[in-house]
């Protein structure tokens, strides 16, 4: 069964059964979004049809900090997207450091490639298979922080070589080569749908079952002080 989103509305406080603030700039989508346990089930549901080619779920490869976080942020993100960029390095960075390090949240990479990005898909891939070696986050760094050289000549092989040993390059250029990959790609896009996730990026923030989207990048300072709130309930 799903519950309604909690909707946030810029530069006001709502009060309802839980107090929630709004963020600065950011439109909190007031849609009905189905909780993460709902979205995920309906996809596994749909995939079980074709049992034989279902993506393996690598959430956990994909993921920092604890199952057992009390607040789970899912940010979907596309790896060409300059706005994505911006979010990582100026929010989910200082996320990890002090909420994700301290067990206070569980935070996810969601794949998103967009259409109009013609390496965003690519990109994903390589990211997808570090996973697989246990190197996402040097990788993510790495396609983030060079995302203009390889968002301009297609060489994103060469920006993640940059980042990882020989021996870990092989790996992931081995799994890149097999194809294998899209799966599971696909599966967080089909998630992202069930989030009526409409563009990048895009977090989903789930606390005692409550889901909250935040669409676009929302700034640090903004984003503790709703975790924060959250934490206090």
């Amino acid at each position: 069964m799903s519950r309604g989103v909690r909707g946030l509305r810029v530069g006001r406080v709502i009060c309802t059964a839980l107090l929630v603030l709004g963020i600065s700039g950011h439109l909190i989508a007031q849609t009905q979004a189905k909780q993460p346990g709902a979205a995920k089930n309906a996809v596994a549901k749909n995939s079980s049809a074709r049992a034989s080619a279902a993506p393996v779920d690598i959430t956990a490869l994909k993921a920092v900090g604890t199952k057992a976080a009390p607040i789970t942020m899912e940010v979907f993100s596309d790896f060409q997207c300059p706005a994505c960029r911006e979010l990582y390095f100026q929010t989910v960075r200082p996320v990890i450091d002090n909420y994700v390090s301290a067990g206070k949240v569980y935070l996810i990479h969601r794949d998103n490639p967009l259409q109009q990005h013609p390496h965003s898909r690519e990109a994903a891939r390589y990211a997808n298979a570090a996973a697989r070696v246990r190197k996402m986050e040097k990788v993510v760094v790495a396609l983030f922080d060079k995302q203009a050289n390889w968002a301009a000549d297609g060489n994103i092989d060469g920006v993640v070589a940059a980042a990882l040993t020989p021996a870990e390059m092989n790996q992931v250029r081995k799994l890149v080569r097999s194809g294998t990959l899209d799966a599971g790609i696909d599966r967080d896009l089909a998630l992202g749908n069930q989030f009526r996730v409409t563009q990048t990026p895009t977090t989903i923030i789930t606390y005692k079952g409550q889901t909250y989207p935040v669409v676009g990048v929302v700034t640090y300072n903004m984003l503790k002080t709703f975790l924060d709130q959250l934490l206090r309930q």
